[in-house]
């Protein structure tokens, strides 16, 4: 794979996209407000991951933000009054946040969230949609709705329950209360927390491990899992065709003789 920079700025400068080697890292940067979404940055979200994930040498993503105190804190609360002052601007509101979190839920590639500090509110809600979520200790995770008196519908909760289980899931929007990374851990909220200095490196080794492995059984998890979470309403004929897509590919060829010539695969994602 090529080691050089690609991307792509979004949103004057506030959404990144870059790869580095087989990574593909969207950057939320607007740190003077600890990275929160305005509508323009929930817009530029699905346009930076079509940017990445048309490269194919991209293997898995990360999204992060930028500054050091914040994955992400929110949403723009200084939009409220005119983005979100009525029913209907809110209807218009889910529409580009619901856009951007199915973009996000549906690539292809697998997806990480590396959380330093607050991520709270949408940036929650950003960061369920990544398949994995790797946090410091310091991090801190919460959904202030009921201190705003911001409603939820089915959509802005069904990923935290599928996550967290609905139990879990109440107390976060009832309390209202922001929740420490081991509680988040404990929940199911996070995969993993370590030390601060040890987020690099231990999302680095995670990328590592995913953009060694074939992507096209990454590919096909994916989409089975998603499938699954729709319970009776999957579609078992996508499932397997996905399956069949792994053992009728060259990767497949490539993972065998790999095996038997104890050797290291070389995966191409065909």
């Amino acid at each position: 794979m090529r080691n050089e920079r690609e991307g792509g700025s979004f949103a004057g400068g506030r959404v990144l996209a870059a790869r580095e080697g087989g990574v593909g890292w969207v950057t939320f940067n607007r740190p003077e407000r600890h990275n929160a979404l305005s509508v323009e940055m929930w817009d530029a979200i699905p346009r930076a991951l079509d940017r990445l994930e048309s490269d194919p040498d991209t293997r898995v993503l990360v999204l992060r933000g930028a500054g050091g105190k914040a994955f992400v804190s929110g949403a723009d609360i200084s939009q409220f009054e005119e983005k979100r002052a009525s029913a209907a601007e809110q209807s218009g509101y889910d529409q580009v946040v619901g856009a951007a979190n199915r973009r996000l839920a549906t690539t292809r590639l697998p997806t990480i969230a590396m959380i330093r500090g607050y991520c709270i509110g949408g940036g929650l809600g950003v960061a369920l949609h990544c398949d994995l979520r790797i946090a410091t200790r310091e991090s801190r995770f919460g959904i202030p709705a009921a201190r705003l008196g911001v409603g939820y519908g089915h959509s802005g909760l069904r990923r935290l329950m599928e996550v967290v289980g609905p139990s879990f899931a109440m107390e976060i929007f009832f309390t209202a209360r922001q929740f420490s990374a081991e509680e988040a851990l404990a929940m199911g909220l996070v995969n993993r927390v370590v030390d601060d200095g040890d987020l690099e490196s231990s999302v680095a080794d995670v990328c590592a491990r995913v953009a060694d492995n074939a992507p096209l059984t990454i590919a096909a998890v994916k989409t089975c899992v998603r499938e699954l979470l729709k319970g009776p309403a999957l579609d078992r004929d996508l499932c397997e065709a996905v399956v069949r897509a792994c053992f009728d590919s060259a990767d497949y060829v490539e993972g065998r003789r790999a095996f038997l010539e104890k050797r290291k695969p070389v995966f191409k994602g065909k």
